[in-house]
């Protein structure tokens, strides 16, 4: 694979010059290194610009200190600057749930962590408007789509109002960004842009036409007399930022018109009054279809890092060097996950060509060596699955098909995706595909009224099991406990018994070792320390030592974080317990390594506390000299007799609710 530096967007005025190029139409600031790759979302909005006929250069994590060089390198785009802030979230790229930072970020050379700023977007548009007042800056990317409106700051602890009233910019496109910004940058040229190398597009130009044609899947923010249209009886108009500040239930209120407009087949504009003008979020265009999603994977990626980046690593890339992503979007609605909000419920699946084809590409790449480590997408199953009837679609607005019940209406059909692992692996060069993506075992184990359906789920699932596990098979039960899993958007953890029991039998059978790796986290709204200890009683008698485990961290535009703010479900408005400061996360975040002995007596005193000792009995099974991990009864038997037998008995399961532990770590008013 021969590639020159010309098979890269321009990241230099050197490598723009040598494309016979003067002056960009666009330029994209991106906070992540530049990886010419279709997961990384710059150089996918870089690849559609330069199919749709303009110039497009690429700014990766330009330095925001001192003169600003970096943002000057190819002077005034002709159309308009975008700012792409990553392909992850930048504040949970740079701080962890107990808002420390993080060591290493995974989208920047040798995972260097002082490469981005703290909220990119805000940064990058501030100086591109001091240096070019008159520039038009538009956002894309996760974090401007999940703070389109007011939205809730974990790390700053406060309510904020649109990301284009904090930034400055002049428009976001939101959502994945292909046909949004293909049809902006049409608009500019067709109505401003006669003269490729003397017409400017101006600020005040930029939004005179977006009055008049407004682009779908766009936010502006307008004085309320350009309104495109003005006010309308179909718009749903939301709670002002103001209101939202002295009313954490207007707030939520808020959210739920959001989420449900994001997962509508036709949804409305909806409209915010904030600082004195009004957000406008236009709604999503239609589902893209195959053809549209096959374009954006079919670019002429070159699929590495830019050479710029010779001798090092970037974390990210190489977790997704020989990977291929199936489809975009998600039907979970998990409480506590953005894509919904983000890419929509409906399934955007690539046609089996078009994954043919980027899998041959990897099997060119000199370094592969024949195992694809996924074959996957948002969730591993949902491939091609869509509505019977798209007729009850349209009318739905449901923001999951899979809670609290798979829908009827849900083709959930696996043989399609049968066919595409089949395809994958009959090809010369490779050996064994993977899948590294997270499996929906309740697709799996619903009970299908359909023969077909029931069939292909069984199949897919032996086919799973037997031939794309790595040895582990990621999935996410996240809970033990049923009533914080409804909370979730989660299946009933019954499920996750008969799934291990499937597994274990297959594997069994087959004589194959391999083992499930389940996914748990702990503070999620509506979780209790007694349902912790819960969860640590039951994956013990699993046989787990769990690995894979986080703190909830309150994101942008979800329930779980909607409740960690407002104090209530935004459908119900009813009070919503969850665990807010530290002393409070870390009660529920130790029950995960009930087998450590360093935690071994907090929670024994823990579980006293609640009157759970029927749990200790199953943590720490035997006489009270027992209930320690062997290494913490070495150490501490040598000390007094503190330890001596403990003849009072367990006390019988309460299975009512606490109250009083309740009203004991109930959520604190914030000021």
């Amino acid at each position: 694979m021969n590639f020159k530096l010309t098979d890269w967007l321009p990241t230099t005025r050197k490598e723009m010059e040598l494309r016979g190029w003067e002056q960009p139409d666009v330029v994209i600031f991106s906070a992540d290194a530049y990886v010419d790759h279709p997961s990384f979302g710059a150089a996918v909005i870089g690849r559609l610009i330069e199919a749709e006929g303009f110039r497009v250069c690429i700014v990766p994590q330009p330095d925001w200190h001192g003169d600003y060089r970096d943002f000057k390198r190819f002077g005034r785009p002709r159309l308009m600057a975008m700012v792409a802030p990553g392909g992850m979230d930048s504040m949970v790229n740079k701080y962890t749930a107990a808002r420390r930072l993080r060591s290493e970020d995974a989208f920047s050379p040798d995972g260097r962590h002082d490469m981005r700023p703290e909220m990119p977007t805000i940064v990058y548009t501030k100086i591109l408007k001091e240096l070019y007042p008159d520039l038009p800056v538009v956002l894309g990317g996760i974090e401007a789509s999940l703070r389109r409106v007011t939205h809730y700051d974990y790390w700053k602890d406060q309510l904020r109002p649109s990301i284009l009233v904090e930034s400055g910019a002049d428009l976001i496109t939101y959502g994945m960004g292909e046909l949004p910004t293909a049809q902006l940058l049409h608009l500019m040229e067709d109505k401003l842009g006669h003269h490729r190398e003397e017409c400017f597009v101006k600020v005040e130009d930029f939004h005179h036409v977006l009055k008049k044609w407004p682009v779908p899947q766009t936010v502006s923010l307008v004085r309320k007399e350009d309104i495109p249209g003005g006010i309308k009886d179909s718009d749903i108009i939301l709670a002002s930022h103001e209101e939202c500040l002295r009313d954490r239930k207007a707030h939520a209120r808020n959210f739920r018109h959001v989420e449900e407009e994001s997962n509508k087949m036709e949804p409305q504009r909806l409209l915010q009054e904030a600082a004195g003008r009004w957000i406008v979020v236009e709604p999503m265009f239609p589902t893209m279809t195959q053809e549209q999603v096959d374009r954006s994977f079919d670019f002429p990626y070159t699929r590495l890092p830019h050479p710029k980046y010779k001798g090092k690593t970037i974390p990210a890339y190489e977790m997704i060097k020989f990977s291929v992503n199936l489809h975009r979007g998600c039907f979970g609605g998990c409480a506590f996950c953005t894509i919904s909000a983000h890419q929509g419920k409906f399934i955007m699946s690539r046609s089996k060509e078009s994954i043919l084809r980027e899998v041959k590409k990897i099997i060119e790449m000199p370094d592969f060596k024949g195992y694809l480590s996924d074959l996957g997408g948002p969730s591993a199953n949902m491939y091609m699955m869509r509505g019977k009837n798209l007729d009850i679609c349209r009318k739905c607005k449901k923001p999951s098909c899979i809670h609290p019940s798979v829908c009827g209406n849900l083709n959930a059909d696996h043989a399609p995706l049968i066919d595409i692992y089949r395809a994958v692996d009959a090809l010369p060069g490779i050996k064994k595909s993977f899948i590294g993506s997270g499996v929906r075992y309740d697709l799996l184990l619903h009970k299908y009224k359909d023969e077909h359906l029931r069939k292909a789920a069984y199949d897919y699932t032996r086919e799973l099991i037997l031939k794309h596990v790595s040895g582990r098979l990621k999935v996410a039960p996240e809970h033990t406990s049923d009533r914080v899993l409804n909370l979730m958007r989660k299946p009933s953890f019954d499920l996750f018994y008969e799934f291990k029991r499937i597994f274990d039998q297959i594997c069994r059978e087959a004589h194959l070792r391999q083992q499930i790796v389940p996914y748990f986290m702990s503070s999620h709204p509506g979780c209790l320390p007694e349902d912790m200890a819960d969860l640590a009683a039951k994956t013990k008698d699993l046989d787990f030592q769990l690995e894979q485990v986080q703190d909830f961290t309150p994101t942008p535009m979800t329930v779980a974080t909607t409740c960690w703010y407002s104090g209530v479900h935004p459908y119900t408005l009813e009070p919503t317990f969850t665990a807010i400061n530290p002393d409070d996360k870390q009660r529920q975040r130790m029950f995960f390594f009930w087998y450590k002995p360093e935690e071994c007596q907090r929670i024994v005193s823990e579980l006293r506390k609640m009157g759970r000792e029927d749990l200790i009995a199953k943590l720490y099974p035997g006489p009270r000299d027992s209930r320690e991990p062997r290494s913490s009864r070495q150490s501490s038997r040598s000390r007094d007799s503190r330890n001596s037998r403990d003849s009072q008995k367990p006390k019988s399961y309460n299975p009512n609710f606490n109250s009083n532990y309740y009203n004991q770590h109930k959520k604190p008013k914030r000021k």
